[in-house]
């Protein structure tokens, strides 16, 4: 009589099989023959694992498909029995395997075939445009009704294109409101530019928190100091507080010299982040490991919901990034801290600086040189500098209402003036010298060389004007080098003979010499209108001069 297993060491060798064991491991394991055991294995339908580890299929696999079958069907109650004849007493020589389903329809579906299949034309062409898995599982349960979960597509695009490894870092662990990092993204989405119709990819900025990951996404045209500075602005008001420390990039926006122990930050960004309460730590250059957490974003960003995408507006491009943002991105299961971004940052933002009550008042800066007359030169306006600083070099800041002069070195604040209109002068009455400085003197006394009347015309810009005609002063003497002495000491004397000493007047009389003694029916309308107010003036006044 043959020799048949009980139910227990029989569900123990089809359980064993399942896992991918041999038969000469489940044989050391149980003490059954490789022989009984594999006839238990074809019986239950288990493939049966041969010499080298690669499993023998029983019974053969059906005619293939075109299909990708990645989801695993639900397996069947197995129960493995003896089998009796219409004898009883005949022994059971073969066990008898019952393969039926328990309760419930059967399914709409292939057990073989994945949830994908049907959208295999929609994941193929979105992964011709460069869309991962994630957000082509995001594109079918937003416009398709997808109810799969993600695994099942992350199965289909891995056995569609193969996968690909994944390289460990190192995980920089901080306390709530801590530390912010920050990065700009160059590739961000198509977006036609308003004003020459064609598509052009913008500019995408991240600052994401280091403790909850929670990420503030914003998309810009184009970057400068004043934009790079308003984008953290913006992000932090959305967070709706303040960190005390931002990780970024030695970019130009932000850091103008690179240096792990003092590097020199742009000014505007310095001070705007100063305002918030906000420290700057740049990274060591060539070391963007050092903030993972906002790498890891903006590649997510690119990869998942912009990837492959146009968009008419920029506002249209911001409002799909905020859904998403809000719909998956904060709703995920992050990989490294096992718990849900919105919960994380439920629990952060109480921890986080308050934020001022005004925003910050942006200003444009540059160098300039303090000229001759003590003034520095911002539009086409001049603002005079404190006593000694001539020929120096100076900050200068400026905006709609203010123009402040500042120590280089120090950043102490110089002088602060109200903004000018073009070609005024803001000179504090301090500042004035009370006596000719010897520079001034020297021009004087070479315009004295040229000419008479040159000499004459400069004494009279210097007496009404005093130190900003200085620059008027220095325009008589090139006009006098560019023509040469005598054609200007005749235009200095046309000038004095009709009383617009000025040289504006001299400057309009060489640009329009004419081949005859100038009249006053020749002179330009301008200076024409000059003589009638001089002339009104001493009526008026009752001057006979």
């Amino acid at each position: 009589m043959s020799n048949v297993l009980g139910d227990h060491r029989q569900q123990q060798i089809i359980g064993l099989g399942r896992l991918g064991w041999s038969l000469r491991r489940i044989e050391e394991a149980t003490g059954v023959r490789r022989e009984t055991a594999s006839d238990y294995l074809k019986a239950a339908g288990i493939p049966v694992r041969g010499r080298g580890g690669r499993p023998r299929v029983w019974p053969p696999k059906p005619a293939t498909t075109p299909g990708v079958s990645t989801d695993l069907p639900a397996k069947p109650a197995i129960s493995v029995g003896v089998s009796t004849d219409s004898d009883p007493s005949k022994p059971a020589t073969t066990p008898a395997v019952s393969t039926d389903v328990a309760g419930g329809p059967r399914p709409g579906r292939a057990p073989s075939a994945s949830a994908c299949e049907p959208y295999r034309e929609l994941i193929a062409e979105a992964l011709g445009r460069g869309r991962n898995a994630r957000a082509i599982w995001h594109d079918l349960v937003d416009d398709h009704g997808f109810v799969a979960r993600y695994a099942s597509v992350r199965r289909f695009v891995a056995a569609l294109r193969g996968r690909r490894p994944t390289d460990a870092r190192v995980v920089i662990t901080t306390a709530p409101g801590e530390e912010a990092q920050v990065d700009y993204g160059g590739d961000g989405p198509m977006v036609r530019h308003p004003v020459t119709g064609k598509y052009r990819r913008v500019r995408l900025f991240v600052l994401t928190l280091g403790y909850s990951r929670k990420s503030v996404r914003l998309l810009v045209w184009q970057s400068s100091a004043q934009v790079w500075a308003a984008l953290h602005e913006r992000a932090l008001r959305r967070l709706g507080g303040t960190v005390r420390v931002i990780v970024l990039d030695n970019l130009k926006e932000g850091v103008l010299t690179p240096d792990i122990y003092d590097p020199t930050l742009n000014p505007l960004y310095r001070d705007v982040l100063a305002h918030y309460g906000v420290v700057a730590l740049p990274c060591r250059v060539g070391d963007p490991d050092r903030k993972g957490k906002v790498e890891s974003g903006v590649g997510h960003t690119q990869r998942t919901p912009l990837r492959g995408l146009r968009f008419d507006t920029i506002e249209a491009a911001q409002a799909y990034l905020d859904r998403w943002d809000t719909r998956w991105a904060d709703t995920r299961i992050h990989g490294t801290t096992k718990r849900q971004v919105a919960a994380m940052f439920a629990e952060e933002q109480p921890a986080l600086g308050p934020l001022p009550l005004e925003p910050f008042r942006y200003y444009r800066f540059g160098v300039r040189t303090v000229h001759l007359d003590g003034c520095v030169e911002v539009e086409a306006a001049y603002y005079g500098a404190p006593p000694g600083w001539i020929s120096r070099r100076v900050n200068v800041q400026w905006n709609d209402l203010h123009v402040r002069l500042l120590d280089p070195k120090t950043g102490q604040l110089l002088r602060e003036h109200l903004r000018a209109p073009r070609g005024w002068h803001r000179i504090e009455d301090a500042d004035r010298p009370r006596r000719t400085p010897p520079k001034t003197l020297g021009l004087l006394a070479a315009a004295s060389q040229a000419g008479v009347s040159i000499s004459a015309v400069c004494d009279h810009i210097h007496r009404h004007d005093g130190a900003s005609g200085v620059r008027r002063i220095l325009g008589v003497l090139a006009l006098a080098k560019k023509h040469g002495p005598a054609v200007v000491e005749d235009a200095a004397t046309a000038a004095l003979e009709l009383g617009v000493p000025t040289y504006h007047f001299l400057r309009r009389y060489l640009e329009r010499r004419p081949p005859v003694p100038l009249t006053l029916r020749q002179v330009d309308p301008l200076i024409r209108q000059l003589t009638l107010y001089r002339d009104l003036i001493d009526r008026t006044t009752g001057d006979p001069s």
